[in-house]
């Protein structure tokens, strides 16, 4: 990723100023006296772990709360927004982690929904939405057909579309909440440097982030937040802001403590699961669909065996495979020297096996749930008495043992699991499995959407899990936690095994080569 200039286009006077702001509820404040200001022209970082402050910001900005004091002037007037449709009409827009666009609609219909441009006779004018649709989507350098249905869009194209529908509307302020967790190192270089364009045409953008190297390549500035108070303010000066400095200021402690893993390291003990010649069958309605060709691996038990590998590498179907989600062509497993073929997840975890899985809103937390029944979910045998009436108090208390090992914060068992942050959904999730004492736990992206803070804690945990005797296969998109966790790493590309090597003999350029190996059969095609 390329570093980005100082914006030519960054206004000296600023767009929008934030003066001593406050947010209390009942018996939580959870902003204190922030300030900030964003000037036209540059992309301003807010940064800060889970539970900082900058959902709530972001609320008040976008309309969907009001602050309970300080003041906010955009454009040298007072702003005070009722609604998000009131904050769209001065000329502010937030475009939110998940996406608001809907997906039987049109690209054209979605840009303008509520809004068509109508024809003389009170008519939707199509040839003129399509026409400026083409016009609005060039900007971000989309190509697509107006008249394409979003959902055949990748979900970096449907992020396009949603800055698209911001700009159509006029807006001086864009506000990017995480708008790059679930895009390929690709697809968010093409969205960073939309933000260096958009900067330069003068839009200033709020960019909200947990992938600290982006802040430090794109922004112009960073603020960030501390348990809902101003930790401070950095300027790129003549390169990027430094990723330590942010660090220390986000959590108050030094970049180095959070990384540091345990001085003494258990030995790996037996091969706990065996994987030979491990294919999966094509789909004819998904032939673009990645399938395993010819997989072979070992997990020994206390390992933490990390596997790195570019998006569509295989990786995800790897996991799901060896946890009965997805059928196997041919090949063999063994777990434990017994022969291993899953039927269903039901059937692994049943043999032993536990899936923390990469998506945790869709696949791994029941929103509306409390935490409790979250937690137990998996073991409901371990807590149900003779007749399957749950024995609640047990399930209470190995909870509360959970709790306390693994530092989840949260209010009360009961507590809906969607009120957490991302770090102690997580902890939940891995709190879960511990509750059944797996013989094999796969963590598919461990810290997808978690702060930096809560990134180390998830890291620490993982190692205590195989200081248990757990053998623990880690899937990350992020080299530095392989690096950081593993024992051992081995590479994926198009399904199959690329390359092998301890993790203290592996640097990232290594890995990154190995990655990109080209296997013998895509050679020889």
């Amino acid at each position: 990723m390329v570093a980005p200039t100082a914006s030519p286009a960054a206004s000296a006077e600023p767009l929008l100023v934030i003066d001593n702001l406050g947010k209390r509820f009942v018996g939580v404040t959870a902003l204190d006296g922030v300030s900030l200001d964003v000037r036209a022209g540059e992309v301003l970082g807010l940064l800060g772990e889970n539970g900082a402050g900058k959902s709530t910001l972001l609320k008040i900005l976008s309309g969907a709360q009001p602050p309970s004091s300080g003041t906010i002037t955009f454009d040298g007037a007072p702003y005070a927004p009722a609604s998000p449709i009131e904050a769209k009409a001065r000329g502010i827009v937030t475009i939110y982690q998940e996406l608001s666009l809907i997906p039987t609609l049109s690209v054209a219909e979605n840009i303008f929904i509520g809004r068509a441009p109508l024809s003389g006779l009170g008519l939707v004018d199509w040839r003129a939405m399509r026409r400026e649709t083409r016009a609005i989507i060039a900007r971000v350098g989309l190509t697509t057909d107006p008249e394409t249905p979003v959902s055949a869009l990748s979900v970096a194209e449907q992020q396009l579309v949603e800055i698209a529908r911001a700009l159509s509307l006029s807006s001086r302020l864009i506000i990017m909440d995480e708008p790059t967790s679930a895009l390929t190192e690709a697809e968010v270089a093409r969205l960073l440097a939309i933000m260096s364009r958009l900067r330069g045409e003068g839009v200033a953008i709020m960019f909200v982030t947990h992938r600290l190297e982006e802040a430090s390549q794109i922004c112009d500035r960073v603020t960030v937040l501390r348990d809902g108070r101003l930790a401070g303010h950095m300027a790129r000066d003549a390169g990027p802001i430094p990723i330590p400095a942010i660090i220390e200021r986000m959590v108050g402690r030094a970049a180095s403590e959070l990384y540091a893993r345990p001085t003494e390291r258990h030995a790996p003990g037996d091969t706990r699961l065996a994987i030979r010649g491990l294919t999966t069958p094509r789909n004819p309605e998904a032939p673009n669909a990645i399938t395993l060709g010819g997989v072979d691996l070992d997990i020994r038990a206390g390992e933490i065996l990390g596997l790195a590998g570019l998006v569509g590498s295989g990786r995800t179907e790897l996991a799901r495979a060896v946890f009965g989600a997805d059928p196997v062509a041919s090949g063999s497993m063994t777990l434990d020297g017994a022969a291993y073929a899953p039927s269903s997840p039901h059937d692994a975890i049943a043999r032993g096996i536990g899936l923390v899985p990469e998506d945790r809103k869709h696949q791994a937390i029941f929103a509306a749930l409390g935490i409790l029944t979250n937690f137990s979910v998996a073991a409901l045998s371990r807590f149900a008495g003779p007749l399957g009436i749950m024995r609640e108090r047990e399930e209470r208390r190995v909870l509360a043992e959970y709790r306390k090992a693994l530092s989840i914060r949260m209010a009360s068992p009961e507590q809906r699991i969607d009120g957490l942050s991302g770090g102690n959904q997580q902890k939940v999730i891995v709190a879960r499995w511990l509750a059944r004492d797996p013989k094999v736990l796969i963590v598919d992206e461990p810290t997808r959407g978690v702060d930096v803070g809560a990134k180390a804690e998830v890291h620490q945990i993982l190692v205590q899990l195989a200081s248990r005797g757990i053998a623990v296969l880690v899937i990350s998109s992020e080299l530095p936690e392989i690096l950081a966790v593993s024992d051992r790493i081995v590479t994926m590309r198009q399904g199959r095994i690329t390359g092998e090597m301890p993790a203290s003999e592996a640097t990232e350029e290594k890995l990154m080569a190995l990655m990109a190996l080209e296997t013998r059969e895509e050679a020889t095609a």
